[in-house]
């Protein structure tokens, strides 16, 4: 496992700071392997969090994870 030494995930208010962190998500990169949907079950992420979440990852030519339908 790779650790890197800076955390790059974008400036966020500090309830879903505390969200990502007790989800373990420290780097931009984690953040490919959850859907919108899964962030926003965690008590602190909200519209604003996600907005700010998705722009920073496309700054990266990343994305979340697709939404499962069916």
């Amino acid at each position: 496992m790779v650790i890197q030494e800076s955390n790059d995930l974008p400036k966020l208010a500090s309830p879903a700071q505390r969200a990502l962190a007790g989800a373990g998500i420290t780097h931009l990169a984690q953040l490919t392997k959850w859907s919108e949907a899964d962030l926003l079950q965690l008590h602190g992420i909200g519209p604003n969090a996600i907005k700010t979440l998705r722009q920073a990852l496309a700054e990266k030519g990343l994305a979340f994870r697709p939404e499962h339908n069916g």
